[in-house]
């Protein structure tokens, strides 16, 4: 039976609620609101960040290793694009990597384009091109008017792909190297598959301070992205620096028109045009075998100019799911610091703010710690480069969000472009 309640009782219950709610003031309402939309705000946030970190996990850890087919005899034909610009240090070594691989020497050639070198990179591709026939040498200067143009990496790519005669295009950069079979795992990977688009990773080596080795372990976070988000179709990305496609494809989508308005982007913003028509075709290459290696940054400018270069791009991509995806990324970042400098005043945001923290280090190093193992950089997640890095990372992470918002012109192989 449930007991009656006495109304006088309840009278007097509902005043003195009205009295304790005329003790707080207008600004002190707003103060009580404020903080309670900002942890559910900061609540939502963290959820989402566990969602996608999950995704990577799972998607990345399902992603199938790659297997060399050694009894394959391959007879895809390649064309091996390099732009080079003031490489004189870096594109004698990568030479020497493209033609020392095991692949049948008929089947392949390097062209090297040259983008208005202004050291000795010209006669580098010079020499390089008269010992040995399968490489083409092609100035950017013989087709294009510098004063007129923004995009010249794109362009020198365009160029390659249309004095090329090979089914494949494969792309590298000027200063990477690679292994021996680095171009047989590509083609037993599109002979078996018959991909449109190839990723394959990009790896950091011979790293000498703390800030290298944030930096390459950063990569790899970034190659596992890439990975998953192919391989469970969150989203296209990959990096220039080790991709192929088909160079019919790249003619099908008309190659960089329409994104052709920034200097960079010339890697994942094809890969996006390519997948929107064949979502269903775009492959992630997971093997070591086939990833090409190049250095960190030596200095923090270059390493500012770098990631400034990567974040003014991507309000540009063709795939808009990928900006949403970043943005909502980048807005949990920055609420960790906001909530923990809050949290002096605000108990309730301190503990969230550590909340947060604690939840990124742990999803952020059992996927770090998948990706590293799976490219044979086990010693990146050491407790010793890890935890420095957490902290790098999350301090450039909202840094260079903030600048790309605002700096739209930047500094890229010695010019400035936008």
């Amino acid at each position: 039976m449930i007991p009656r309640q006495n109304p006088k009782l309840l009278i007097i219950r509902l005043k003195n609620f009205k009295h304790d709610l005329k003790t707080y003031s207008e600004f002190d309402l707003f103060l009580i609101a404020g903080q309670t939309l900002f942890v559910l705000f900061a609540l939502g946030l963290t959820v989402v960040y566990v969602a996608f970190m999950w995704r990577y996990i799972w998607g990345w850890l399902s992603l199938p290793f790659f297997q060399k087919n050694k009894n394959n005899k391959n007879s895809t034909t390649i064309s091996i694009l390099i732009p080079a610009r003031n490489e004189e240090e870096n594109l004698p070594a990568t030479l020497q990597a493209v033609l020392a691989q095991n692949y049948p020497t008929h089947l392949y050639e390097i062209i090297v384009i040259d983008d208005f070198s202004t050291d000795n990179t010209p006669q580098i591709i010079r020499d390089f091109s008269e010992k040995k026939n399968n490489i083409k040498s092609l100035k950017l200067a013989d087709y294009i008017n510098p004063k007129i143009l923004h995009s010249f990496k794109k362009k020198a790519i365009e160029i390659g792909v249309q004095k090329s005669e090979n089914e494949l295009i494969v792309q590298t950069d000027a200063d990477c190297v690679m292994g021996d079979n680095w171009l047989k795992m590509i083609a037993d990977y599109y002979e078996k598959h018959q991909p449109k688009f190839i990723a394959a990773p990009v790896i950091f080596f011979d790293e000498k301070t703390t800030f290298q080795r944030f930096q390459s372990l950063d990569f790899i976070g970034m190659m596992g992205v890439n990975g998953a988000g192919i391989f469970r179709k969150i989203h296209y990305l990959c990096n220039g620096a080790n991709l192929a496609y088909e160079r019919e494809i790249f003619h099908e989508v008309n190659g960089f028109e329409g994104i052709d308005q920034q200097a960079s982007g010339d890697d994942l913003m094809l890969l996006q045009k390519i997948a929107k028509k064949y979502p269903d075709d775009i492959g992630f290459l997971k093997n070591t075998a086939a990833a090409t290696y190049t250095t960190p940054k030596r200095t923090l400018r270059e390493f500012m100019q770098q990631r400034i270069r990567w974040a003014t791009k991507t309000t540009n991509y063709p795939d808009k799911g990928v900006t949403f995806t970043w943005a909502l990324i980048w807005l949990f970042c920055i609420s960790i610091p906001i909530n923990l400098v809050a949290g002096i005043f605000i108990p309730t945001l301190l503990w969230m703010g550590l909340a947060q923290l604690a939840i990124k280090v742990v999803l952020d190093f059992i996927f770090l710690r998948s990706v590293a193992i799976s490219l044979d950089r086990k010693d990146l997640v050491q407790m010793s480069v890890y935890i420095p890095s957490i902290f790098l990372e999350l301090t450039y992470v909202i840094v260079i969000g903030l600048l790309g918002l605002f700096i739209k012109k930047y500094e890229w192989k010695g010019r400035k472009v936008q």
